[in-house]
């Protein structure tokens, strides 16, 4: 079986040139994650056009996504090498947002004085830790009792910080503007609530991007439904979350965090620290590939590659290395108990809405394709929503996203199981659609004469509510 977990790698200093964005695409890159907090907008945007014009050079569909700021503490930039700190270092911490040396880190936090004292931790990027020796007027001073390598503008864990929440800065709507300009597939945004994401002010998709919500808090964990409501899917943080949760607690929400967007039908990544070995080494530790392993078999939509691929030594390896995992992992999942999962989640609280019958007709095809091994289904949809909702019961059956906009084709990649189709018979009729699509996948080579495939539809634009088994002629 070919890997149905998609890849989404992250472009920085280390991956920007075409050649390497070529050799990541043909190792398996699904989607190119431009993070702005590391990344100066017209550098971003750049970045964004060589991803685009690359992906088409080549005939492949590779989807973006812009990743927001938001109201994170972060340094000030550092050097593109980084900056190195050993245990029993000293550093001094200042106000500010300029540039960060290795003898002194700016931060972009006005309470900084205020809200440290001798013995707090502060955690840099996760990894790096500093504990205060002492506070003086205009600078914390401390010491490294865990070392690391910092890079581009890393966030910043204060235990105290009193800094009010806010979901967008100004820069990050300017920003927001520009690439929805461009035609950018997703944005992601940190989030506490639902009601965050109505600061957005984009077209719903495929008009407007997909909004990813970042889970990064304990808050979004608790507010949950409500931002599966709002959401067009989800990106588990787990750095920063952890940084809030119990660290025993935290493979626990992972798999509480992916099992009911799942069941919403939102896609799900999963992200942080996967492949973090490989920033250096030819080759991942065996916790790591057992980590990949098991965020597929808890059902993740994609898995995404941060440090390794913005400035790590080999972009491409890891991002090889990555979908040689997740296909394994693939092979070995559990397809049938999955969606039986999935349905029973769904079916518990039935109603006569339209999203009930998306529920019974989606819920039929995957068991159909189960119990008769159908080759294919094909989901034919102008927004995706159609393909998404059959995604998540996760079928063993190749799932074929056909869609007649071109911006909904790319937001499918992120999509588990999707093979995105830009459909030439999106207008047609539902009888001549189907025929259309059925022998554009065969003239593709997706379906063969003679294979059984279902069919999936919404004839109605408010839920998906057609399903049929059909010989491919």
């Amino acid at each position: 079986m070919a890997r149905r977990t998609k890849i989404i790698a992250t472009i920085g200093p280390a991956s920007e040139n075409e050649a390497t964005l070529e050799a990541m695409i043909e190792a398996g890159m699904d989607v190119a994650r431009i993070a702005l907090a590391h990344t100066p907008l017209d550098e971003a945007l750049t970045r964004h056009q060589r991803v685009r014009d690359v992906a088409a050079r080549m005939g492949r569909t590779v989807g973006t996504l812009v990743d927001l700021p938001g109201s994170k503490i972060r340094i000030g930039r550092v050097a593109v090498e980084g900056l190195d700190f050993e245990i029993g270092d000293t550093v001094s911490l200042v106000v500010g947002h300029e540039v960060s040396t290795a003898d002194r880190i700016e931060i972009d936090y006005a309470h900084l004085v205020d809200d440290c004292h001798v013995g707090d931790e502060i955690t840099f990027a996760g990894s790096v830790v500093v504990s205060v020796q002492k506070v003086k007027s205009d600078e914390v001073v401390a010491r490294v009792v865990s070392g690391g390598t910092l890079s581009g503008r890393a966030g910043v864990f204060i235990p105290f910080g009193s800094a009010e929440y806010r979901p967008l800065s100004d820069e990050d709507r300017a920003a927001l503007a520009a690439f929805v300009e461009v035609g950018v597939d997703m944005v992601a945004m940190s989030v506490n609530a639902g009601r965050d994401l109505r600061q957005l002010t984009v077209e719903p998709h495929p008009r407007g991007p997909m909004v990813i919500a970042k889970i990064e808090t304990l808050a979004a964990v608790e507010n949950l439904p409500s931002i599966i409501e709002d959401a067009a899917g989800i990106l588990v943080a787990r750095g920063a979350l952890g940084r809030e949760a119990e660290l025993e607690e935290l493979p626990h929400l992972q798999k509480q965090v992916i099992r009911d967007c799942i069941a919403g039908g939102l896609p799900v990544i999963t992200s942080t620290q996967m492949l973090d070995s490989m920033v250096t080494a030819q080759a991942p530790t065996r916790a790591e590939a057992t980590d990949i392993a098991n965020a597929v078999f808890d059902g993740t939509s994609a898995v995404m590659l941060s440090a390794e691929t913005a400035i790590g030594d080999h972009p491409a390896l890891v991002v090889e290395t990555m979908s040689r995992i997740a296909e394994r992992s693939d092979d070995s999942f559990n397809h049938g108990s999955w969606a039986e999962r999935v349905a029973a989640l769904r079916m518990a609280d039935q109603d006569h809405s339209e999203a009930a019958i998306t529920d019974a007709v989606t819920i039929s095809a995957a068991r159909a394709a189960q119990e008769l091994r159908v080759r294919a289904l094909l989901c034919i949809s102008a927004s995706g929503f159609t393909v998404r909702s059959m995604a998540r019961f996760r079928p063993s059956a190749k799932i074929l996203g056909f869609s007649g906009s071109h911006a909904t084709v790319r937001q499918l990649a992120s999509s588990w199981g999707v093979t995105p189709v830009y459909f030439e018979g999106a207008t047609a009729e539902y009888e001549e659609r189907v025929r259309l699509a059925v022998l554009q996948a065969k003239r593709e080579r997706h379906v063969a004469s003679g294979d059984l495939i279902g069919v999936v539809a919404g004839i109605s634009a408010a839920s998906t509510d057609t399903f049929r088994l059909m010989r491919v002629p």
